[in-house]
C-alpha cells in the first residue's frame, strides 16, 4: 500500500498547522504504517541487517563504556552510606534493582537517541532536501517500505539487547570496584543482587528499553523524513529528533514505572 504521507503533507501545507503538530502527525503516520508492515512480515531484510549493525555492534562500545561507569559511580554512593548502617549486604540487591528498573534502559536509550537517534535524522533529512524519496516514489519504492520500517525494526530489536548487556556491565564494573577499593567481596554483591533482582525485573527492564528504542526511530525517522530547508533544516531536524526524544523517553518512563512498580514493593525483603 503507497504512503499515505504526501497526501497529508499537501493537506497540511494547505492548512499551515504549526511544525510540532505536522511532524507529530507524521510521526503517528509513519509509526503506523512501519508497525503494519512488520506484522505483514513486510520487511526489506538487506536495509533491516545494515540498520541492525549500526544500532547494536557500533553502539555497544558506548553503551558499554556509559554503563560501567554509571554502575561503580552508584556503587561508590551505596556502599559509602550504607557501610554506616551496616548494610553492606544490601548493597547489591539495592545496586541491581536500580540499575534492572531504571538506569539501564534509560541510559541506554540516551545512548542511542545521541548517537543512532541524530544518524537517522540527519541521513533521512539530507535525503528529504535532495529529493531522493521523491526519486523513490518515481522509481516504484516505498520510503516507508525501504528506509523508515528498517530503522524501527532495528531499534526494536537491538535496544533490549543492548539493556542486557549494558545489565551486566554495570554489575561487572560495580562488583570490581566494590571488591578492590572497598574490600566488599564481589560474591556478596552478586548473591545480594540475585536474591533481589527478579525475573519480573529483568523483563520490566526489557520491555522499557523497547518501548524507548521504538520511539527514537519513530521520532528521529519521522523528524529526518519531513525535513525542509536544505543544510539548515537538516541540523534543526537533528537536533530537534534528539531533543524530542530524549523528551519522550522520560515521559514513557515515568508511565511506565507507574505501571509496573506502583505500590509498596517486597525485593529488598529477600535480603533480610
Amino acid at each position: 500500500m503507497p504512503s499515505s504521507l504526501p497526501v497529508l503533507s499537501i493537506w497540511f501545507r494547505r492548512a499551515k498547522p504549526a511544525k510540532w503538530m505536522w511532524r507529530s502527525m507524521a510521526a503517528v503516520v509513519l509509526g503506523g504504517q512501519s508497525a503494519t508492515r512488520i506484522l505483514k512480515g513486510k520487511i526489506h531484510l538487506r536495509n533491516t541487517v545494515e540498520q541492525l549493525k549500526l544500532v547494536g555492534p557500533r553502539s555497544l562500545g558506548v553503551a558499554l563504556l556509559t554503563a560501567g561507569f554509571v554502575g561503580m559511580v552508584f556503587t561508590i554512593q551505596f556502599v559509602r552510606e550504607f557501610a554506616k548502617l551496616g548494610l553492606t549486604r544490601t548493597v547489591g540487591g539495592v545496586l541491581g534493582l536500580a540499575l534492572a528498573r531504571e538506569l539501564t534502559p534509560v541510559v541506554t536509550s540516551i545512548i542511542l537517541a545521541g548517537r543512532v537517534g541524530s544518524a537517522f535524522a540527519a541521513e533521512l533529512g539530507t535525503m528529504a532536501v535532495s529529493e531522493q524519496t521523491d526519486s523513490l516514489r518515481v522509481l516504484g519504492s516505498d520510503p516507508v517500505d525501504y528506509l523508515i520500517t528498517p530503522r524501527v525494526l532495528a531499534c526494536m530489536i537491538a535496544a533490549p539487547i543492548l539493556n542486557l548487556m549494558c545489565f551486566a556491565m554495570g554489575i561487572a564494573c560495580s562488583c570490581l570496584l566494590a571488591q578492590t577499593v572497598y574490600d566488599v567481596s564481589a560474591n556478596i554483591i552478586l548473591d545480594s543482587c540475585t536474591r533481589a533482582v527478579s525475573g519480573w525485573d529483568v523483563i520490566t527492564s526489557m520491555i522499557k528499553s523497547w518501548v524507548f528504542g521504538t520511539i527514537i526511530a519513530i521520532v528521529s525517522c519521522s523528524w529526518g523524513f519531513t525535513t525542509t530547508g536544505g543544510a539548515k533544516g537538516v541540523g534543526e531536524s537533528t537536533t530537534s529528533a534528539v531533543v524530542i526524544s530524549l523528551v519522550m523517553i522520560f515521559i514513557a518512563d515515568f508511565f511506565l514505572s507507574f505501571l509496573f512498580f506502583q505500590g509498596q514493593g517486597d525485593a529488598l525483603k529477600q535480603l533480610k
